[in-house]
């Protein structure tokens, strides 16, 4: 099994149609020891879908705005486990201000919640794992929407985003000396929570179908899980800092006229 006797932390589980949701039961049928987080309202929910794992796991209060939360997942994990061997960061959030067309007018207040907890949670959360890596390494894997271009209506989330690919570039730099790989997962479009949250997010649809050599199936994370739990396994020891492509192969399709 890949992941026979790793210890993960999976966040941003939230339903069973969440990408989050297909890695953590992949890596338990892979041989994975997975912790979820969550909190507030979310936590609910959280509790109810954790049921339906072939291992119902424990859930640790995780706010990643929050430094004593941060704090208390390392304390929560370093006596619960010891250490750490890698984490799935499933986590990305959009005032609607942010969100539907109009990106010039979007104000601050609401531009710096979706970069802090969008963009900057990768680095907090690593920085709270990191201590619990450093003597056998490990792997941080992020979920990625690819934002070298501009997307209809996806606005400043497209600006987190690749402000997300950027942090994991200088992560996979700097934590590279212990050993621990930082790497990204850009998926295609998927029908979760957070994309029902995008407008227009039907057109990606239309796009997908026509442009991806592979085709692509909205409704089926399976090919993305099964691209995190690659990257958390021992079998990528030399890749960091990069971002692994799960579109059916849209990315590299030039767009007709």
């Amino acid at each position: 099994m890949l992941l026979e006797g790793k210890r993960l932390v999976v966040t941003g589980v939230l339903t069973d149609s969440s990408i989050a949701y297909s890695v953590a039961r992949l890596a338990q049928e892979e041989g994975a020891e997975i912790v979820l987080t969550s909190f507030g309202r979310a936590r609910r929910i959280t509790e109810r879908v954790a049921k339906r794992l072939p291992q119902p796991p424990e859930i640790i209060e995780l706010d990643v705005t929050s430094e004593a939360d941060l704090a208390a997942l390392t304390d929560d994990l370093r006596r619960r486990w010891g250490g750490v061997d890698g984490a799935l960061h499933s986590i990305g959030f959009a005032p609607e201000a942010c969100l539907g067309g109009d990106f010039v007018n979007a104000g601050w207040d609401d531009v710096s919640v979706a970069l802090h907890v969008s963009a900057y949670s990768l680095a907090s959360l690593a920085r709270s794992l990191a201590p619990l890596m450093m003597t056998d390494g490990g792997s941080i894997v992020g979920l990625d929407f690819d934002n070298r271009q501009a997307w209809p209506a996806y606005d400043w989330m497209g600006v987190a985003k690749a402000a997300l690919e950027s942090t994991a570039r200088y992560l996979a730099r700097d934590l590279g000396r212990d050993r621990i790989r930082v790497n990204l997962v850009c998926a295609g479009p998927l029908r979760t929570v957070a994309a029902r949250g995008v407008p227009g997010f039907d057109h990606f649809e239309d796009v997908w179908a026509k442009r991806a050599p592979l085709g692509w199936d909205l409704r089926d994370p399976e090919p993305v899980a099964r691209a995190c739990v690659a990257l958390l396994s021992d079998w990528f020891p030399a890749t960091t800092g990069e971002m692994v492509h799960v579109d059916g192969g849209f990315h590299a399709i030039a767009a007709a006229g």
